[in-house]
């Protein structure tokens, strides 16, 4: 691990090489106006709200973003012209994916234009943000036919300022969400998933003091103190008086900010303090107090660490019981509406039917829904960012995506307990330009959270020793990761006999932990073969996982697995049409929630490994 850390805001500043805008990084817990609901929206292919014929400004007729009432327009003025109109365009209740507006939206990619109307009363003296919990994968806003920004990053949080641009009464908000992946995006084209285009996540309209406090960051640090810091947005920032409370601990820690409105302080840790775990996931409500404003939040206190091959939390060796999840939820029509309730579905299945104690959110960062669910169940959490397979490693640009997607997701979600490792890249092969690009990652992430470990799911050679196969792992990455972890799938993507799978030998480095981040096997819920264990049935799942458990128990470093994955989900690359039909079926249940043999056989080893480390 490494020592010290330096600001969000700082380093997001010097990234971009302008004012930093705010974050509103605990915006979901503010007071605010939902602007979830109905939306109306509108399709457009050719992008005619963007560009006119020739690629100039988009006449008046295409404006899709303008401030204006279309249908009293045209009947003002017979001669106007008006080839959209927002205000009678379908309805859809947002957050969604567009995949579910309407059957002849189910594979459309490209550029949707939302519009909502709502009222606003503004307080004069204070500032107005509009908050977005997500859209992929770039969006742009307009509000009263202003433009007031843009985000590019389907899995982040952003906020735009509005002060000034929102007017009591009625507002306009147009949002042009633009799934479209190109080679210079994160992630690029090819994936095996579903890419969801539009509004994923809430819109909020949060109003604060003209200096408010920003951010906010409550740890328990490896030197047995609770350490704090916070940063202060507006122009009253510097010199003002921070205060944290912790009331359950009768804790508080106070200071000014310096000049550029950061504070930091720290106290020893109260003798009455319950360390979170997943057996004991105890959270404590918090709050930052400085001048008019209060933000609060509910933590969890923990410390997670390497030694030598053990991942140590709070001090003790741990075996991380676990599985992958794609943000979909359980149902015959995922949109990727993570409700509270979608979550601890999902998550509940983990911790109280696969006896789990940790999951790998993949191959980017979840809802802050999913993540706080896991802080109240207890669940370790593995997040990660979006550097999956062929990204342009040798464009500077797309490295600097990818080191504001890391900063913007570690600011989100740097206070949630259960997250002990940030991943930064799954399924990369061996280049010097990735392995530079992803160096530079993992040196960011440690720099700006050096109380959380770092990895990333890699690949590894093949070779023949002794007449069986021995798994070789030669990445340089290594050098740059807390954790080492593989993705593993002999006996599915590969022609071996599954007997032959626990005689399989592993040479990977001896000092440090080892986790499987995937193994797996595709199995269609309620197809059964016993008798010849053909691949897609859930006999052949099943032993595939008892195999390769089998090999697992024979590694000495590894400390945990999240198999692929606890739920089919959609995956337009997966197309036989009787066992796959547009879904990677390699879940451990259905689309619909159906238990699959394999579940079982999971659920028993866990079982026994939990009953092991309680011995």
């Amino acid at each position: 691990m490494r020592k010290g850390s330096i600001g969000l805001a700082a380093f997001l500043l010097s990234l971009a090489g302008a004012g930093h805008a705010a974050t509103l990084a605990a915006g979901d817990l503010r007071p605010a106006t939902s602007l979830d609901g109905a939306w109306h929206y509108s399709v457009d292919p050719y992008r005619d709200g963007e560009a006119g014929f020739h690629g100039g400004e988009p006449g008046p007729s295409s404006r899709r973003y303008a401030d204006v009432d279309v249908e009293a327009a045209m009947k003002a003025d017979p001669t106007a012209l008006y080839e959209y109109d927002m205000d009678q365009s379908p309805v859809a209740t947002l957050p969604s994916s567009w995949l579910t507006h309407a059957p002849e939206m189910r594979h459309y990619q490209g550029l949707v234009w939302y519009e909502r109307k709502f009222d606003a009363h503004p307080t004069m003296g204070k500032r107005q943000f509009l908050r977005f919990g997500a859209v992929n994968y770039r969006a742009t806003v307009w509000l009263n036919g202003k433009k007031v920004g843009a985000h590019e990053g389907g899995f982040t949080t952003f906020a735009i300022e509005v002060t000034g641009v929102l007017r009591p009464g009625e507002n306009r908000l147009v949002v042009a969400a633009d799934s479209q992946a190109s080679d210079t995006t994160l992630p690029p084209p090819v994936t095996d998933w579903e890419n969801y285009g539009g509004i994923t996540r809430s819109v909020r309209l949060i109003e604060t003091p003209a200096t408010f406090i920003d951010t906010m960051w409550v740890r328990l640090t490896p030197d047995g103190r609770i350490s704090a810091d916070a940063q202060l947005n507006g122009p009253q920032a510097a010199r003002q008086t921070v205060t944290l409370r912790i009331p359950e601990l009768h804790a508080t820690i106070g200071g000014k900010t310096d000049a550029n409105g950061k504070w930091s302080g720290s106290i020893g840790v109260p003798s009455q303090l319950q360390r979170w775990s997943p057996e004991t996931p105890k959270l404590y409500d918090i709050s930052v107090v400085s001048g008019g404003d209060t933000l609060a939040d509910r933590v969890g206190f923990r410390t997670i660490a390497v030694k030598g091959a053990q991942i140590l939390l709070n001090g003790k060796p741990i075996y991380l019981r676990g599985i992958s999840v794609h943000e979909e939820e359980i149902g015959a029509n995922p949109s990727r509406t993570i409700t509270p309730q979608a979550a601890h579905d999902l998550l509940a299945l983990v911790k109280d039917g696969l006896h789990g104690n940790y999951v790998r959110l993949a191959h980017y960062p979840h809802s802050e829904v999913m993540t706080r669910e896991a802080d109240k169940i207890g669940l370790l959490v593995w997040s990660e960012i979006p550097i999956y397979w062929r990204v342009a490693f040798d464009n500077d640009a797309v490295l600097a995506k990818a080191r504001t997607m890391l900063a913007e997701e570690i600011e989100r979600d740097r206070n949630r307990a259960s997250i002990i490792i940030w991943s930064v890249a799954n399924e990369t092969p061996v280049s010097a330009p990735r392995t530079h690009f992803l160096e530079t990652l993992a040196d960011d992430a440690h720099r700006l959270d050096a109380s959380r470990l770092v990895s990333a799911a890699l690949l590894n050679d093949r070779t023949t020793r002794d007449g069986h196969a021995e798994m070789v792992l030669n990445d340089p990455l290594v050098s740059h990761v807390d954790v080492v972890a593989i993705n593993t799938y002999n006996g599915w993507y590969t022609s071996d006999k599954l007997a032959d799978v626990p005689g399989i030998t592993w040479r990977v480095p001896a000092d440090k932990p080892l986790v499987f981040s995937e193994l797996g096997a595709d199995a269609l819920a309620g197809f059964h073969d016993p008798k010849t264990m053909r691949k897609e049935s859930e006999d052949y799942q099943a032993e595939y996982f008892r195999q390769t458990l089998k090999m697992a128990d024979k590694i000495p470093t590894l400390v945990g697995m999240s198999p692929w994955v606890l739920k089919d989900f959609r995956s337009p690359r997966r197309q036989h049409p009787v066992f796959e039909s547009g879904w990677n079926r390699k879940g451990l249940i259905s689309p619909t929630g159906q238990r699959k043999e394999a579940f079982g056989v999971l659920a028993d080893y866990y079982a026994q490994k939990a009953a092991e480390a309680a011995k």
